[in-house]
């Protein structure tokens, strides 16, 4: 069997400059402030300030990312999204994630609820990252 995907959104995120918790028991954390954004695709809004991404390097080379923030559509729906992810540096240049979608069931995007996700985020210039979502079929 083989599984397919549709591209659903990408996002521009913009971020703040980190905090730098530093080194701790689970390795050099940086906690990155979501201040704000875009999305466009199958659906399009903003971004909403106030979310963040809890970045910790590990000493093997390999960073794991975990953000929880939300995003709102141009028609007002608010949608939480945590998104969870790994980049072995040395290898690869593209942060491999697990967006994971809540919204209310009331509303014409509660397939967000249901679906498996994945994306591909990239670093870009002036503290944005760029988030591309995809929906396996």
């Amino acid at each position: 069997m083989m599984l397919e995907a549709e591209k659903i959104m990408t996002l521009t995120v913009q971020c703040a400059p980190c905090y730098e918790v530093k080194e701790n028991l689970e390795g050099y954390l940086r906690v990155i402030p979501i201040v704000g954004g875009t999305f466009d695709g199958k659906l399009k809004g903003k971004i909403i300030s106030g979310g963040a991404d809890w970045n910790t390097e590990k000493k093997d080379g390999i960073s794991h990312v975990a953000a929880k923030y939300m995003i709102q559509t141009e028609d007002g729906c608010y949608i939480s999204v945590e998104n969870v992810g790994v980049i072995h540096w040395e290898d690869d240049a593209v942060i491999k994630t697990v967006p994971r979608f809540s919204t209310s069931m009331d509303s014409k995007y509660k397939w967000l609820n249901y679906g498996v996700y994945v994306g591909g985020l990239k670093v870009l210039a002036d503290n944005q990252v760029e988030i591309t979502v995809y929906a396996l079929k």
